[in-house]
């Protein structure tokens, strides 16, 4: 992989930075599925009705007219009818279907799971919002104009701590990396800003918020995951890889990377995802995610006093749309006929997920199965969720 692909995480300038996001392209690391540009190998979608709606249109597009490999959506309404959507092919090498409601890499999702868990132990008494990352991290945070004596467990959730982001300055190579390796990258160097004196996304924050998990409960950030989120609210097809898992458990599209226009398309479905982390590492379906920010929403994760808190917002940059705000892992987005939806969306590679839930309860989650690198495919895919949404 090169230096440049990991810029494309963090992004500068015009582009747009899209959650966790992992670039490398080694020989030995993955199977090149072939040299044609993405556009070139869309297939016939695969149909989820016999007159398609709009959200299956939008899929569709994404697949016959802006080239990613699939796309995939689950939509909920307030009564609780569900219905799935899927298009385009699910393994480019062999022209299998995409698997209907398929388990894929969530990305910065995770985040939002990481804040909860956080945030749970805030309403137990066991972590202060407003405490200094050093109460728990004695000593761990330092760096140039870095001090964890100075920065709040809220700033971390929030993005407005300052810390530098790590994924700007990982290997080339595809490997393990361990969580203390990821923050030892960012505070080799300096602090973007004072904290509290800006809003700027960086995946370092949530790094630390998993060890400062990890350090409380003194259990896997995994495990706490697991035990309080993912069995509380039956999240059946969601889970946090252990070290060294690099497959996808259930049937699942395979998500695909491309370097540049007319670069090879390299499958990367089983690319480590360590560098994720608390960050990004976790793999779901859309369903799955539906559910979760639906019990979320609705109050069965967190007390009342800590969901309004995550749902305190301020104004967000890149990754996300124009008008979101950033709460405590937790995501407002604008919608066109009014209102806004709450989620998170991520971007890992080969997999990107956007969605979220309404006010009035209707829940909509899609994935691709490559990161679009167009700024105008990102903006479909995003509104595809608002059509879902809106309808």
């Amino acid at each position: 992989m090169r230096q440049q692909a990991w810029q494309r995480f963090g992004l500068s300038g015009q582009q747009r930075q899209r959650g966790a996001r992992r670039g490398a392209v080694p020989a030995a690391a993955a199977v090149v599925v072939g040299a044609l540009a993405m556009g070139a190998l869309a297939q016939p979608a695969a149909s989820a009705a016999e007159r398609p709606d709009t959200v299956q249109q939008g899929l569709d597009a994404l697949v016959h007219s802006d080239g990613l490999p699939a796309a995939l959506a689950s939509v909920n309404d307030p009564d609780g009818h569900a219905r799935s959507y899927t298009a385009g092919v699910g393994d480019l090498a062999t022209g299998a279907k995409v698997p209907t409601d398929g388990q894929v890499r969530i990305g910065s999702n995770t985040k939002a799971f990481t804040a909860v868990v956080v945030l749970q132990l805030v309403g137990e008494g066991k972590i202060g919002l407003d405490s200094y990352v050093d109460t728990y991290l004695p000593g761990l945070v330092r760096g140039d104009g870095i001090d964890g004596r100075h920065i709040t467990v809220r700033q971390l959730l929030q993005h407005t701590s300052g810390l530098p982001n790590y994924t700007k300055y990982l290997d080339d190579d595809i490997h393990y990396y361990a969580p203390r390796e990821l923050l030892d990258r960012a505070l080799k160097h300096k602090a973007d800003f004072d904290p509290g004196k800006k809003w700027a996304y960086s995946n370092t924050n949530y790094v630390l918020a998993g060890l400062l998990i990890e350090k409380v409960t003194r259990r896997p950030l995994a495990k706490e995951i697991d035990q309080r989120i993912i069995k509380r609210v039956g999240l059946r097809h969601t889970y946090f890889p252990a070290r060294g898992d690099v497959t996808i458990r259930e049937p699942h599209p395979h998500g695909y990377y491309q370097d540049s226009a007319g670069a090879p398309v390299v499958d990367a479905t089983e690319w480590d995802p360590s560098w994720g982390w608390a960050a990004g590492q976790m793999i779901s379906t859309n369903s799955d995610l539906n559910r979760f920010y639906t019990a979320l929403l609705s109050g069965r994760l967190l007390p009342t006093a800590q969901l309004a808190q995550m749902r305190t917002t301020v104004p967000a940059g890149a990754p996300f749309a124009d008008g979101a705000r950033y709460g405590l892992g937790l995501v407002s987005t604008p919608l066109s006929c009014g209102g806004v939806y709450w989620g998170h969306g991520g971007s890992t590679t080969g997999y990107e997920t956007r969605g979220g839930v309404t006010a009035g309860g209707r829940a909509a989650n899609v994935a691709v199965t490559s990161q679009p690198a167009d700024e105008t495919v990102m903006d479909r895919v995003t509104g595809v969720v608002d059509k879902a949404l809106c309808r």
